[in-house]
């Protein structure tokens, strides 16, 4: 089942409000991770409204990747470490890596391009641990700055996971309920463009 977004407008003045507030200020962790990813509509555009419970660790050629920091193509050529939290080996994640921007954020009719995914990670170590299900592809933005985006779900169990038959229009969405994968437990986003590109506004 999908996780539901708040909808606060309708109840901006009620108890529901003052409750949610509460629970944020008790849970520092999620904070951060809910402002950078609603804030650039990775949430939204990828994915329902979460709460973050497993450490997700994204690095490329030892610099890690934090939410809305930017890499050129040239860095990323090769696959990241990503490195997963969990309680034990016997907790299996999936990884899912996407660029809800191509071929460009103004038009983006490939949304989501599915650049990586890695199943059965076990907790506590990282993605080459697991199941390349679709191998990694380095991402090359002609147009625009994309989001890249990494998506972490606890699977439930060990099962055949099947690779899409294209890259492009994948549905993050449609896939985790199709495994009944839940909402993610770990999400992080950069921003890329071309190498020559700079500057600019992500947002439109």
């Amino acid at each position: 089942m999908r996780s539901q977004g708040f909808r606060l407008s309708k109840f901006s003045s009620s108890p529901l409000l003052h409750c949610r507030k509460a629970f944020l200020s008790l849970t520092p962790l999620m904070a951060p991770l809910r402002d950078a990813l609603v804030v650039s509509h990775v949430v939204g555009d990828v994915v329902d409204y979460f709460i973050k419970l497993t450490s997700l660790k994204v690095s490329f050629a030892g610099r890690e990747v934090t939410n809305g920091c930017e890499f050129k193509p040239s860095a990323i050529v090769n696959p990241p470490r990503v490195d997963v939290g969990g309680d034990s080996l016997r907790s299996l994640y999936t990884l899912v890596m996407v660029d809800p921007d191509a071929p460009s954020p103004s038009n983006p009719t490939s949304r989501e391009y599915l650049h990586w995914l890695v199943t059965d990670i076990p907790g506590t170590t990282n993605a080459s641990y697991g199941y390349e299900i679709v191998s990694y592809e380095s991402p090359k933005p002609a147009l625009g700055i994309h989001r890249i985006v990494f998506l972490l779900f606890r699977q439930s169990c060990r099962q055949a996971v099947y690779a899409p038959g294209w890259r492009q229009q994948f549905n993050t969405r449609d896939f985790a309920e199709v495994y009944d994968l839940g909402p993610p437990v770990a999400a992080i986003y950069f921003n890329c463009q071309r190498e020559a590109g700079s500057g600019g506004r992500r947002f439109r």
